[in-house]
């Protein structure tokens, strides 16, 4: 399913703000940029630009953050939200589900979590010493908020996302959020993820598809790049075109090192 079809950015007369984003040549180019896939791509160097895009995308859909403070609030999204205002949508189908997730934001969330819990914990402990000598039906209902709330992130979590490894509470995160018929951006979502982990998210991804969920996704990996049929854009070229998997400069690069590190490894 394709939730969003495309965004144009709108230039009034006076042009655009001075300083960064708009000093970047990706967004001095850009007009409009059309999402024909359930997934897409956003691809480049570092400094390309396409993350400060994807993050300007989740500010004007008003997306759901995980592990960070709103897209309206969130101080590190200040300049983007200058961006997002100069942005127009075209949805082809409206959804508010779905959430915006960077690499980074998972880690907080995951010690938020671990947190939680722990204070979850600490609360039920204390309503034991407190109603000690109360009778069973006072001690059960005084039990019954932090008994709830803990047994919710047991359903969603197991045993804690703090006590997997990055790359599988990662994953864990993600099916445990996800909700049919969203919208999910996603920057550098490979980062905690090891080669086997990535194709357990293509895995992933491709089943949420078939849930009507749409992907928008800045990475640097080869693997999720090869996802079947998606969008790939190339943010090397200004403005970003879309780009053949095989002819990805990541894509070149990773096959001829593969092929012959000694060749680049000679050079260092």
């Amino acid at each position: 399913m394709i939730h969003l079809r495309s965004f144009s950015l709108y230039r009034p007369e006076e042009g655009d703000p001075p300083g960064f984003p708009f000093t970047l040549p990706v967004i001095q180019s850009l007009e409009t940029l059309e999402f024909s896939a359930p997934v897409t791509f956003f691809v480049g160097e570092n400094g390309s630009g396409k993350s400060t895009l994807l993050e300007a995308l989740a500010c004007a859909a008003g997306s759901i953050t995980v592990g960070s403070e709103s897209v309206k609030t969130d101080p590190s999204l200040a300049a983007v939200r200058r961006l997002a205002d100069r942005m127009r949508l075209v949805w082809q189908k409206r959804t508010h589900k779905g959430f915006f997730l960077r690499a980074e934001d998972f880690f907080g969330y995951a010690r938020k979590m671990a947190q939680t819990r722990q204070e979850l914990e600490d609360d039920l402990r204390a309503v034991e010493r407190d109603y000690k000598d109360r009778s069973p039906e006072a001690a059960a209902f005084a039990r019954m908020p932090y008994a709830g709330e803990l047994g919710e992130i047991r359903r969603r979590y197991g045993e804690g996302l703090d006590a997997r490894s990055h790359g599988e509470s990662f994953l864990v995160l993600f099916q445990a959020r996800f909700v049919p018929g969203g919208l999910y951006l996603l920057d550098e979502p490979e980062a905690p993820l090891s080669p086997i982990r990535q194709l357990a998210l293509i895995a992933a991804l491709k089943q949420m598809v078939g849930q009507d969920a749409q992907f928008i996704i800045a990475t640097h990996s080869p693997i999720l790049m090869a996802f079947p049929d998606a969008l790939i854009y190339n943010f090397d070229l200004i403005p970003p075109q879309p780009v053949a998997y095989a002819d990805l400069e990541h894509v070149k690069l990773t096959r001829d090192f593969l092929d012959n590190p000694g060749a680049f490894l000679n050079y260092l």
